[in-house]
């Protein structure tokens, strides 16, 4: 059985194609920016995340590593920020919440600006559109963050979006958690 993360991929990996338009909410290490761009081909275009220079430059080398920079923007500013950079209708989203691996854990997404990018995130979505979040919490950060995270998530109205929660509830160490949003209408 894989983890959270490695199922986000298998998702998104089957939903997106050619010439769509995608969101990596927070970039991170850039792994899940290549994905989607490898996925959008030369006609879409990847919209990445993130506030802190390390990540951005990070995901710029893993992009110039593959050749696939064009089909990215890489935007450093905070998630919640989204609709001031993306115009068109997106087909998916992906969040990793929580912090840098190998960072700095003070600089971590916040619950409030994490929520206002889900808002944003679920109006800039096509029907039929996808997010997908893992949700990283434990030790010293992320359970704030994921209370309201879930709290908001349960009460979607089930008529216009769909949502899976994927929990490895018998794991130690606080496994992340993915939920799996699709846009009904």
């Amino acid at each position: 059985m894989k983890n959270a993360l490695s199922i986000s991929h298998e998702i998104i990996s089957k939903h997106l194609k050619e010439g769509d338009t995608a969101v990596d909410a927070t970039a991170g290490n850039g792994n899940d920016t290549l994905l989607m761009a490898k996925l959008v081909g030369n006609t879409g275009i990847v919209y990445a995340f993130d506030i802190q220079d390390n990540a951005i430059e990070r995901t710029r080398k893993i992009l110039n590593e593959n050749e696939l920079e064009h089909r990215v923007e890489l935007i450093k500013s905070g998630h919640q920020y989204m609709d001031k950079y993306v115009i068109n209708e997106i087909s998916a989203v992906m969040f990793n919440l929580g912090y840098l691996p190998g960072g700095d854990h003070k600089i971590a997404t916040k619950p409030g600006n994490t929520i206002t990018a889900l808002k944003t995130s679920l109006k800039l979505l096509k029907i039929g559109g996808i997010i997908t979040i893992v949700v990283y919490y434990g030790g010293d950060s992320g359970f704030v963050e994921k209370d309201a995270v879930l709290k908001y998530a349960k009460q979607l109205d089930y008529k216009k979006y769909a949502v899976l929660m994927m929990d490895f509830i018998n794991w130690i160490n606080c496994p992340p958690i993915l939920l799996y949003i699709r846009k009904l209408k």
